[in-house]
């Protein structure tokens, strides 16, 4: 979020998808998709694979960029809509292309970055469209998972490649940036690489949330990469005495990479230890979450070791038992804090059905069938009721 002091609030660009994406002689290959919320601030999608939240005035920045604006004419635009001094306007705009510049150079980015120098208490408004969607394609999982892991009893059918691929449409069209497949294990959709392929030509950021498994077959892990994957969250398996070493598969290719541990009463103790062992192969970032709320002071506890190792906490994932996780602890008593689900984020089954969030089975409608403005109403009641009160 680029922060100015220089700046009063004015009256927003108009809401809605912008993009742009460089001729193809062109040497440095590059494309940016920016949504403009109703008051003004946006999301910029850099190579579908980061998003970056903005406030007003780096948003304004970003249309321009976008619609490839003369300096002069964008300084002139800005000078008069803001009543702000040339030279400062100048350095802020030039400060904004700097960075922009470097996080288009930069690999194995966060899948969503905030340009920001201050902390940012998320999910506070109800967005015209989520951030994220959270698409389940299967409830199917390894021999090995919890019997629990997955409410098989509640799906009886799978969407096709195809539903899945109109689903994806629509999600574009709607303009929800990001989309993180799940389950079960997705990984046992023999389409699930087409699907990928599906939402990064549309321009979607895309994630991956999986036991790692089949990762630890190198050439299924190549050719998973191949379709343009963005960032990969991985379930630490206790069970698994492999997991480490399909974790340095991982590490050593070129993406973003969150190992997950959820924490419960009988593996806490051994948590400080795997994070060491986790920093040791290379690991950069980790989500921490538990199914227990009694958890929580363990969980802030494994919080402070891991910033002691210099571990990147991830938090809001899309992971069973996410909404127990350290920040939304440190954070609870915050009267305007919301934990995102309905609002920040949608979650689907496999057949389509839209819940507010995996573990909440409240329906809303169903994406394939059912019109946005509807599921969006049900969504926006949802968050009205349960968060702003």
């Amino acid at each position: 979020q680029i922060k100015s002091k220089l700046f009063e609030k004015k009256q927003p660009l108009q809401p809605g998808l912008y993009g742009f994406q460089t001729d193809s002689d062109n040497e440095n290959q590059y494309r940016m998709h920016l949504r403009i919320e109703e008051d003004g601030c946006g999301l910029l999608i850099l190579n579908a694979s980061t998003v970056l939240h903005l406030n007003q005035t780096g948003t304004e920045f970003a249309y321009h960029l976008i619609k490839q604006s003369p300096k002069e004419v964008i300084l002139k635009s800005m000078m008069n809509r803001y009543q702000a001094n040339y030279r400062d306007l100048a350095n802020d705009y030039d400060d904004f292309q700097i960075k922009i510049k470097t996080l288009l150079e930069t690999p194995d980015l966060d899948p969503v970055t905030y340009l920001n120098f201050e902390r940012h208490t998320p999910n506070v408004e109800f967005p015209f469209a989520p951030y994220r969607l959270d698409c389940a394609l299967t409830y199917k999982t390894n021999a090995a998972a919890p019997g629990n892991y997955a409410p098989v009893e509640r799906v009886q059918k799978e969407l096709s490649t195809q539903e899945w691929k109109t689903i994806l449409t629509k999600a574009w069209n709607i303009g929800i940036p990001h989309v993180v497949f799940t389950g079960g294990e997705p990984t046992l959709r023999n389409d699930l690489m087409e699907i990928i392929t599906a939402a990064e030509n549309l321009g979607i950021v895309t994630g991956l949330y999986t036991d790692g498994i089949l990762l630890s077959n190198k050439d299924y892990l190549g050719r998973l990469l191949l379709t343009g994957l963005d960032h990969i969250l991985l379930s630490y398996d206790f069970n698994n005495n492999e997991i480490l070493d399909v974790i340095k598969l991982v590490v050593d290719e070129d993406i973003h990479l969150t190992i997950h541990i959820n924490v419960d009463h009988s593996n806490y103790n051994n948590v400080f230890a795997i994070l060491d062992q986790l920093k040791e192969i290379g690991v950069e970032n980790i989500s921490l979450s538990a199914s227990d709320e009694k958890l929580d002071d363990q969980l802030i506890q494994l919080s402070e070791h891991a910033a002691q190792l210099d571990l990147n906490l991830q938090w809001d994932v899309s992971v069973p038992y996410s909404q127990n996780n350290p920040v939304s602890i440190q954070v609870e008593n915050e009267s305007n804090y919301t934990n995102g689900a309905g609002s920040a984020w949608l979650y689907l089954e496999p057949d389509g059905d839209v819940l507010p969030s995996q573990g909440i089975p409240l329906k809303f409608g169903n994406f394939l069938e059912d019109d946005w403005k509807i599921l969006q109403t049900r969504s926006k009641d949802y968050f009205l009721k349960n968060f702003n009160g």
